[in-house]
């Protein structure tokens, strides 16, 4: 069945001057304009394409590709302030509109958002909205301690950062437990820490316990190789550095280097760690 919003496999069933038409089941037949086309297309085969609503809100299909489909979260930039809400740059010749009704907070114009994309139920078009907390959270939530997730970030807290998890859960990063910089929209992998009694979801961007620190370790002798074996960096060194030289807090950085001396890998020095030849 065609979902609107979507990628769909449609099949060719006339040509015309203007571009094909595609069987659009119940929907009837769906125009491609020509500038669309690819150049092998024929009858009777079938396209890989988006379905949207044009300018006069007829079906229409096309083979570019949007930012976000329908379901899915965007980090998108207001392309205009209209009298009834914010159009987004979602990359299709026509814009996505975020109605004021679905503006968490006013949207000003050249602002990038983070927004869902929808299908609005009672006129069947295609819009967006910044208003999240009503897409999330609807399941209860069985995720496992240390299992591995997407992640994209939301919005800043006094705690650290709220971000979606695997798009259907709220979760949290604290902001002592950030080695890297983060902003609104960006999408990463992270892993469950912990699976709290209040059903809130605690969040780590480093696999826990010694997983992470052979990671590190791991991390630690590129470092080296790449600097000619030697990196100035001690028990005296303050976390801020280690934090800008390999991205994690110095607890991390300690058993790391712990871990690679004890298999004979470096050498610890009063001004650093060399690597063994």
């Amino acid at each position: 069945m065609l979902e609107i919003g979507k990628i769909n496999t449609l099949k060719i069933v006339k040509e015309v001057d203007f571009g094909l038409y595609l069987d659009g089941g119940s929907f009837g037949e769906i125009l491609i304009p020509s500038r669309y086309v690819p150049a092998n297309a024929r009858v009777d085969e079938y396209l890989d394409v988006f379905i949207y609503h044009d300018s006069e809100d007829r079906l229409i299909a096309t083979t570019e590709t949007p930012l976000a489909e329908v379901d899915q979260f965007a980090f998108l930039k207001v392309k205009q302030l209209t009298k009834v809400g914010a159009f987004l740059d979602w990359g299709l010749l026509k814009d996505l509109l975020v109605p004021f009704r679905e503006q968490k907070y006013e949207m000003q114009n050249g602002m990038s958002y983070l927004v869902r994309v929808y299908l609005d139920k009672a006129s069947g078009r295609i819009a967006a909205s910044s208003k999240l907390d009503r897409f999330l959270d609807n399941l209860p939530a069985d995720f496992e301690e240390g299992q591995e997730v997407d992640l994209i970030v939301w919005e800043k807290t006094d705690l650290g950062y709220k971000v979606i998890v695997n798009n259907t859960h709220t979760g949290l990063l604290y902001a002592n437990e950030i080695f890297k910089p983060v902003h609104s929209g960006m999408k990463l992998k992270g892993f469950i820490k912990r699976m709290r009694e209040d059903d809130k979801i605690d969040i780590s961007l480093q696999k826990q316990g010694f997983v992470h620190v052979d990671e590190t370790s791991r991390m630690i002798l590129e470092k080296l190789k790449s600097r000619g074996g030697f990196i100035e960096a001690t028990d005296n060194t303050s976390p801020e550095s280690i934090k800008h030289m390999f991205g994690v807090s110095k607890k991390v950085f300690k058993k790391a280097i712990g871990t690679l001396y004890k298999e004979r890998l470096i050498v610890i020095e009063d001004k650093g760690i060399r690597l063994v030849k």
